[in-house]
């Protein structure tokens, strides 16, 4: 659990644009989706940076590739150890086997079938435990003392916010300055990684971090201007269902975010089949946090974003076929 004590660490707008340079060439640089229908429904230009398109289904790929490629000889050499309900855990097993470095990964029991597979297919070594009535944190770091690895928290590290932060710096190198910016919010480290990018390049840009209504610890954090903790949140958006905010991340998130929205599970739902048929990809309930948020804030107050510019981040894709069948299925008429 994080102090409220600010680390010295805290990452900046240069250190994003570094890990681009360290990401060039191992990460895709995804592609920006639009809509003409999406555009003419709610009335502004809306560009969706496609990271279910990243190596491994996630913007996950970035921070563990970038935080990877930092480690030294004696530190690749004994491996790494994280912990990850699945995309973190996808991609730190990738970038591990890519630079060679041995990976363990504590994941829940109820993690979906096809991060679990696909985190044991990049050579990861997989340690279960239940997200309810176990700590997750406390089996890491007991691994890592143990075992002599090097800890890759999910979020909660300098190079982890400033490879995640290069989504968004991709989008706005691409299509310039943008009015408002919607990104999914879990432990935070891909929103304040996007704040950093977003200051340097658009600084008049209003970024949003969306989370699920029932993991409203970021908002909540926000709120009372302290890192809140909250029980373990039961939602549909499994990548996000984090307790509280990192250390790092919260006071980053508190200087420069709008303002932090939550949706309910219902909306997720309905993004994921707007995606489907708009955009013809598959995305994960967590990654279409910041689509159903957007959607919610132009619907609740359309005169502030009429005409605007307005960026979206998928966070994922990551999601069984049939898991996704009955999501989307049970919701037709």
């Amino acid at each position: 659990m994080p102090t409220e004590t600010v680390p010295h660490d805290l990452p900046t707008a240069d250190d994003v644009h570094a890990a681009a340079e360290i990401l060039r060439g191992s990460a895709h640089r995804t592609p920006v989706l639009t809509s003409r229908l999406t555009d003419a429904e709610l009335g502004a230009s809306v560009l969706v940076k496609a990271e279910n398109l990243q190596r491994t289904g996630s913007f996950k790929f970035r921070g563990a590739f970038h935080t990877l490629s930092r480690l030294g000889p004696d530190e690749r050499a004994a491996g790494v150890v994280a912990f990850s309900s699945g995309n973190h855990a996808q991609a730190v097993a990738l970038a591990a086997q890519l630079l060679g470095v041995p990976a363990t990964i504590v994941m829940p029991t109820d993690a979906p079938a096809s991060k679990l597979a696909a985190t044991r297919g990049y050579g990861a070594e997989v340690v279960s435990y239940d997200r309810f009535t176990e700590d997750r944190d406390a089996i890491a770091a007991d691994l890592a003392a143990r075992r002599g690895l090097t800890l890759v928290p999910p979020y909660d590290h300098p190079h982890v916010i400033a490879g995640q932060g290069t989504a968004v710096l991709e989008l706005l190198e691409e299509h310039g300055p943008l009015d408002a910016l919607f990104v999914c919010l879990g432990g935070g480290g891909l929103l304040s990684g996007s704040l950093l990018a977003a200051q340097a390049l658009s600084p008049g840009c209003a970024v949003f971090g969306v989370e699920p209504e029932a993991g409203d610890d970021g908002r909540r954090s926000l709120r009372a201007g302290r890192i809140v903790t909250i029980d373990q949140p039961r939602t549909l958006a499994d990548g996000a269902a984090t307790r509280y905010l990192g250390s790092r991340t919260f006071p980053i998130i508190a200087e420069y975010v709008e303002d932090i929205l939550t949706v309910p599970d219902d909306a997720l739902v309905e993004s994921m089949a707007l995606f489907a048929s708009r955009y013809k990809v598959l995305v994960e309930p967590t990654g279409a946090l910041a689509f159903a948020g957007m959607r919610a804030a132009v619907a609740a107050d359309p005169e502030r974003f009429s005409g605007t510019r307005i960026g979206v981040t998928i966070s994922g894709g990551n999601v069984d076929l049939d898991r996704f069948a009955a999501l989307v299925g049970a919701r037709r008429p």
